[in-house]
C-alpha cells in the first residue's frame, strides 16, 4: 500500500512530515510518495538518517500552497503545488490514500473537486475524533461546511456511522444531533427537520445532546454544521490546554504539590496522552471517491504517522464502499 504525504503542509513541515513518513514506514511497512522539494526533501533524510529503503517515491516542486492562499488556488493558480500534486497522485491511482497538515479550505476544495465525491454525497464533511472518559467520540462535520441543509446533516451521520464502524470497531454506534437543548423541539428550522430525518433512519440515532454533554461522550458521534462544529472543536482544545496548564501550575506551586505530582505521575501522563491530537493522527474527508486524511495544522512526526496509520486503516477497512452502500 501507498501513501501520499504533502511534505510541505502544515506549520512544522518539511522537517516532521518528513520524519513521521519515516517513522510510519518502519513501523507500518507502508509505501511512501512525498511531494514538494526534493532537494530539501533528500537534506532531511541524510541529516536524520531516515530510512526509506526502496520505498520511496519523490515528487518534485517548489511551489507550496499556504494557510493565506485562496482555497480554491489548488485548481489553477497553484495546481503544480505539493498539495495539488499529492492529489494528483491519489487522482491518477498512483497512492491508495493522501495526507496534510495543509489548508483546511484547500483540502476540501482538492477532495471534492479534483477527487470528486461519492455518487449521492451532497457535501463532503470532516470528522474529528475527540477524546472521552471513556474513549473517543466523533464530532461531525467540524469545518467543511459553513452552510447546511437538513438532508446534509443525515448525510454526516451516514457516513460517521460507517467510519466508526470499519475503522473504530464499533458495531452499532450511537449518532446524536448538537442542539441547544435535548427536547426535539429545540432549536432552529435546521435542527427541527434534521431531527425528523435522523429519527426516522435507520440510524442508532440518540436524540439532540447539547455542548455541555459532548465531552462526556454520550454517544459515539456528535452530528452538526461545519460553522458549528469548528467553534466547538476549537473551545474543546483551548479549555483543554488551559486546563492541563492550571493543573502543571498547581503542581509546581510548592514542595508539597511537587510530591504530590511525583505519586500521581503516571495517570497525568495518561491523561495528557488521551488530550493529545498528535494520538488521534487527523481528520477524514468523508464523501470523496477516495482516503483522504486533513492532518492538524501544527502536526509533530508523531502526528504525521499515526495519520498515516488512520490513512491506512481508512483504506484496508473499505470505509468508502460502506458508505456508498449506506447511501443508496
Amino acid at each position: 500500500m501507498r501513501v501520499v504525504v504533502d511534505a510541505f503542509g502544515g506549520d512544522n513541515a518539511p522537517l516532521q512530515i518528513v520524519i513521521g513518513s519515516a517513522m510510519a514506514h518502519k513501523s507500518l511497512g507502508v509505501s511512501v510518495t512525498l511531494t514538494g522539494d526534493k532537494e530539501k526533501i533528500e537534506n532531511i533524510i541524510k541529516e536524520n538518517s531516515l530510512d526509506f529503503g526502496d520505498d520511496l517515491i519523490i515528487v518534485d516542486t517548489k511551489e507550496i500552497i499556504s494557510m493565506h492562499d485562496d482555497p480554491t488556488s489548488i485548481l489553477k493558480a497553484k495546481s503544480n503545488s505539493s498539495m495539488a500534486l499529492a492529489f494528483k497522485e491519489l487522482c491518477d491511482d498512483r497512492a491508495d490514500a493522501f495526507v496534510s497538515a495543509g489548508s483546511t479550505g484547500a483540502i476540501v476544495v482538492g477532495g471534492t473537486l479534483l477527487v470528486k465525491r461519492i455518487k449521492g454525497v451532497k457535501r463532503p464533511a470532516l470528522g474529528s475524533m475527540l477524546p472521552s472518559p471513556d474513549g473517543y467520540y466523533m464530532l461531525m462535520d467540524m469545518g467543511a461546511n459553513a452552510d447546511c441543509r437538513p438532508e446534509m446533516l443525515l448525510q454526516f451521520a451516514v457516513m460517521a456511522d460507517a467510519y466508526l464502524k470499519k475503522v473504530e470497531g464499533i458495531d452499532n454506534p450511537t449518532i446524536g444531533l448538537l442542539n441547544i437543548g435535548a427536547e426535539d423541539t429545540k432549536g432552529d428550522e435546521l435542527h427541527k427537520e434534521a431531527y425528523k430525518l435522523l429519527k426516522d433512519s435507520s440510524l442508532n440515532f440518540i436524540g439532540n445532546v447539547e455542548s455541555r454533554e459532548m465531552p462526556k461522550g454520550v454517544c459515539n458521534a456528535v452530528i452538526t454544521d461545519g460553522f458549528t462544529g469548528n467553534i466547538a472543536l476549537k473551545l474543546i482544545e483551548g479549555t483543554s490546554m488551559t486546563l492541563l496548564k492550571i493543573i502543571k501550575g498547581i503542581f509546581l506551586k510548592n514542595l508539597k504539590n511537587k510530591i504530590a505530582a511525583l505519586c500521581i505521575k503516571g495517570d497525568l501522563s495518561s491523561v495528557k496522552k488521551m488530550m493529545d491530537s498528535s494520538e488521534v493522527g487527523g481528520a477524514p474527508l468523508l464523501g470523496v471517491k477516495k482516503p483522504v486524511i486533513k492532518a492538524h495544522g501544527s502536526s509533530d512526526a508523531k502526528a504525521i504517522m499515526n495519520a498515516i496509520k488512520q490513512a491506512v486503516k481508512f483504506t484496508e477497512n473499505d470505509v468508502i464502499g460502506l458508505i456508498s452502500e449506506n447511501l443508496e
